[in-house]
């Protein structure tokens, strides 16, 4: 099972705690200008640890840095990286929290969904029964988001999800 974690910021000691089934996303939305030399540190760091690398947002900065993939949020609903090339490995993800968002995230040809909130009770909170109902209306691969910890991890297993996401579950599990 894939896991994928949210970052804003590099940092060597929460990446060198992550195993190889672990997907590094790096996110900062409070920049609007990505700093490339950031994103290369952080790639060269995860190359050396065999973990894959996404960027959040941009997938024109993801293809030129020759990254093994992006993300595209569920604000996020542009077209326009579907005029790219593409090299042969290079994985699209995208979130959603409802079956309008699942069909944008189809549209923009992601391979996986990034489907929340799980157990998280947020505004976008689905639970079990709502997130699997959806996650069966699409032939996406899905992962699971929001409120994932230690205690309620095993509870995955009766969702079809593909691998889970956060941010906090990698954090407590580095305390």
């Amino acid at each position: 099972m894939n896991k994928y974690y949210f970052i804003n910021k590099f940092d060597t000691n929460v990446i060198n705690k992550q195993d190889k089934q672990t997907i590094i996303i790096y996110r900062n939305y409070s920049t609007e200008v990505q700093d490339d030399k950031i994103i290369i540190k952080i790639k060269k760091h995860c190359k050396k640890k065999s973990i894959k690398f996404y960027l959040s947002n941009d997938i024109k900065l993801a293809l030129k840095l020759n990254l093994d993939g992006a993300y595209i949020p569920a604000f996020n609903t542009d077209f326009n990286h579907l005029a790219y090339s593409f090299k042969k490995n290079f994985v699209i993800i995208g979130s959603a929290h409802n079956l309008k968002e699942i069909r944008i995230k189809e549209k923009q040809n992601v391979e996986k969904i990034v489907l929340s909130s799980l157990f998280k009770k947020n505004k976008n909170y689905l639970g079990i029964n709502k997130f699997k109902s959806l996650s069966l209306l699409t032939n996406r691969l899905v992962i699971a988001l929001g409120g994932i910890s230690n205690n309620n991890i095993k509870k995955l297993n009766l969702t079809n999800c593909h691998g889970f996401a956060g941010i906090s579950f990698f954090e407590q599990k580095n305390l």
